[in-house]
């Protein structure tokens, strides 16, 4: 394959906030949110320059460790070879350590800028190839599932391949997240599940992930009994105990809540009529936002005037 040509212009790529697991569906399920990270690359003659505002302007490395370099790295040796030099400008709005997908989205926006920069990009990366890059650098589908393609996913893997499906979240859904001050790391929460889980529990999660496709698409009216959790969410509740508490207090209103991916973030799954008063509830520890549903996942958009 002959070397890649790039595009004079620069992209701008808008890759949303997700929420993984929703409950039950731990590694396999997510949801793509309302919040937006965007970025902006241009190939340059030389060199790399990154400017960060919003999240983790004050603490992203501005070099090749950036999460979102080292995915359009790993993106353009895939395309065929590198750029001269990159210029990189980042907006970013989804809280970083907070379980709401902020390293899937860098990952996301990364490898998509990757290929809209590259002339004939789509030929040489296509859909399916995007999602398998981003599960190899991510380690797992379901936040990079629905990030991509945004709506409601259902992912896994497959002979090594990872593989998804979008459905239509029901337009009645309204997420509505509480974000804690400080953040929880992935690996830490991680480290908290057990190598084996009780049969009981892995056959009530089960019928729970499946209740939940039913429940998210179609009958939002069993959304508390679809997001019952038995198998990761008591486990981390040591790594974020005020926010297991949250999710207990919010299930005990009839609130259907729960652990957003690794936490600490808690996402209530409200409707239009309760979504104002599932907001007021959290109290002042709490960032309190309603939040639209993403349709679209990652895009590329024109370039603001």
């Amino acid at each position: 394959m002959a070397g890649p040509a790039f595009r004079a212009a620069a992209v701008r790529v808008r890759v949303p906030a997700t929420s993984a697991n929703l409950g039950p569906g731990f590694d396999a399920l997510g949801l793509a949110l309302g919040l937006y990270d965007d970025v902006v690359v241009r190939v340059a003659d030389s060199g790399l320059h990154i400017d960060i505002a919003g999240e983790g302007s004050e603490t992203l490395p501005r070099d090749e460790k950036h999460l979102l370099v080292r995915s359009l790295r790993t993106a353009f040796d895939l395309l065929g070879g590198q750029p001269r030099g990159l210029e990189i400008v980042c907006a970013n709005r989804i809280p970083h350590g907070r379980g709401l997908g902020s390293s899937s989205a860098a990952i996301c926006a990364g490898i998509v800028a990757a290929r809209a920069v590259t002339i004939g990009g789509e030929a040489r990366l296509d859909d399916a190839a995007l999602l398998d890059l981003a599960t190899e650098i991510e380690g797992h589908p379901d936040n990079v599932a629905a990030c991509l393609l945004g709506g409601f996913t259902l992912s896994w893997l497959e002979r090594g391949a990872a593989r998804a499906i979008r459905m239509e979240p029901a337009d009645s859904v309204v997420p509505v997240v509480f974000v804690p001050g400080k953040p929880v790391l992935t690996e830490t929460a991680r480290g908290l599940l057990p190598r084996s889980v009780p049969h009981v529990d892995a056959a009530a999660n089960a019928g729970r992930a499946a209740l939940l496709v039913e429940a998210l698409t179609r009958r939002p009216e069993l959304l508390l009994p679809a997001t019952e959790d038995r198998l990761h969410q008591e486990y981390r509740a040591p790594a974020m105990p005020e926010s297991a508490a949250l999710v207990e207090r919010l299930r005990g209103d009839g609130v259907p809540a729960v652990i957003s991916g690794a936490g600490p973030t808690v996402m209530a799954l409200a409707d239009a009529g309760t979504a104002d008063k599932v907001e007021a509830l959290a109290g002042e520890d709490w960032a309190a936002n309603r939040l639209d549903l993403d349709l679209q996942g990652a895009c590329v958009l024109p370039l603001a005037p």
